[in-house]
């Protein structure tokens, strides 16, 4: 099955960019595509010093449905917010002070690869960062999503009036140009040799990424001269956390991965949510899928408007029980019926999943929210945009319920969701109803696209025209 790379390299224009990203694309063009990609043949998606974050976005998506292993090799810096200090990576033309509209939150990258297949993905990154972003890093590493693979490094800023170099990056292009593509951790270990090889002071500078979901995690063990320290291989049921950005020197035994000085304190558990009337949505548990980091609890409830609550989102009919021998993971055989293009099925298995996480955890558990996401996107998937666009309408309004804020990132991202897939509604009696639902939710939460409200009333007055 052919492969999918996405190289990226984006960094701001002017006196805040820290990173040449764009220098590393031609030495990684001169690489054959089945050797960037690890498979027989694949097809290459390149953005240089994108401009807008929903380019990016789009060419994301496009590569994530794609059948076969993906890869994305990522250069350029992240910068926070100064409203919800979350890390973006910062494009063409971000200033600290436009970060939340300009930038490409990291968030959206685990949001889009959430449904992949576990050990389809992976992110090689070479990422540069201001002082600011390098303190949040160091309690707070990145991570790729439940069954991506992310290797890499976190550099701190340079030193000031200077512009770094996309190092570790170019050490992975020139050892790819040999035409051979070793194994993954073999490749993040021999890049990481070569560029501290030249620059020494790297070493114990920057931030190692080495978070493999398919590689048993090892343990501990006291540094040697010949084994030096090494921390567990943090996968998406235990992050990596580290107070202070370290890096272990990478040899043929051990991988260099980020070395944690001191565990960040546990996560308080979240409060039990109350059954509402209405379509009951649980709060959103630590599932790696989701693009909130802490787990919140989550009541949700479908629009307010009549027409929306007699339309359950749930079928009503009953659904069959899986095989006792299904699998404890079932994303993997979802993917693979969506790839072949056996939609109902993907959604039969989905739907199951929802209720039987109804019926396990209870209203208020976070995996009925997960996997009412996930049918969201199958419902995209499978061209249906009515039904995608009432169960984002319904995430959000589970996610406000709860507590959350309208500027969180997870009520956004389903909003604006609900907004994309609203536009594709063909029938007009249905747009306006689920019209009128998108209209009062977006003065509540009016998210990162500037006259969204204002194009969601020009396109109902479209729609009250028509007969």
């Amino acid at each position: 099955m052919p492969g999918t790379v996405l190289l990226i390299a984006a960094s701001p224009a002017g006196k805040g960019c820290l990173v040449d990203a764009a220098s590393v694309l031609p030495v990684l063009a001169a690489v054959a595509p089945p050797v960037l990609s690890g498979t027989d043949t694949a097809n290459v998606v390149e953005l240089a010093d994108p401009l807008e974050p929903q380019a990016v976005l789009t060419r994301l998506r496009g590569a994530a449905t794609a059948p076969g292993p993906l890869t994305v090799f990522l250069t350029g810096q992240l910068q926070l917010d100064r409203r919800q200090r979350l890390p973006h990576l910062a494009l063409a033309r971000t200033t600290p002070s436009t970060v939340r509209y300009t930038g490409f939150p990291w968030h959206w990258i685990r949001e889009e690869l959430r449904l992949r297949a576990p050990g389809s993905t992976t992110l090689l990154v070479d990422l540069h960062t201001d002082a600011e972003t390098w303190l949040h890093l160091a309690s707070r590493p990145l991570t790729a999503g439940p069954g991506a693979a992310l290797y890499g490094r976190v550099a701190p800023p340079p030193s000031r009036r200077s512009t770094a170099a996309p190092a570790y990056m170019r050490s992975v292009a020139t050892i790819l140009r040999s035409g051979h593509r070793p194994p993954l951790a073999q490749l993040h270990q021999q890049a990481l040799a070569r560029f501290f090889g030249e620059d020494p002071d790297s070493a114990g500078r920057d931030l190692v990424l080495a978070v493999d979901p398919t590689r048993p995690a090892p343990t501990a063990a006291t540094p040697t001269a010949d084994a030096p320290a090494t921390a567990a291989t943090p996968t998406a049921d235990a992050p990596a956390t580290a107070a202070t950005p370290t890096a272990a020197v990478p040899t043929a035994d051990a991988p260099a991965v980020a070395v944690p000085a001191t565990p960040a304190p546990p996560t308080p558990a979240p409060p039990t949510a109350v059954p509402a009337p209405g379509y009951a949505v649980p709060a959103l548990a630590p599932m790696p899928s989701s693009p909130v980091d802490a787990p919140v609890p989550v009541q949700p409830v479908l629009p307010a408007q009549p027409a929306l609550s007699a339309q359950p989102v749930l079928s009503a009919q009953p659904v069959p029980p899986v095989p006792a021998d299904a699998p404890v993971d079932p994303h993997a055989e979802i993917t693979a019926a969506v790839q072949s293009g056996r939609h109902d099925e993907a959604a039969a298995l989905a739907e199951w999943w929802e209720r039987a996480a109804r019926r396990t955890h209870g209203p208020g558990a976070g995996e009925v929210v997960h996997w009412m996401e996930v049918r969201a996107d199958l419902a995209m998937f499978a061209g249906d945009a009515e039904l995608s666009c009432r169960i984002w309408l319904a995430v959000a309004d589970a996610r406000l319920a709860a507590g959350q804020s309208p500027d969180a990132a997870g009520v956004e991202t389903a909003v604006d969701r609900a907004h994309h897939q609203w536009g594709r509604i063909g029938d007009p009696a249905c747009a306006r109803e689920l019209g009128t639902a998108l209209a009062g939710l977006r003065q509540r939460v009016p998210g990162r696209r500037q006259g969204a409200l204002d194009d969601i009333r020009r396109q109902l007055g479209r729609l009250r025209t028509q007969v």
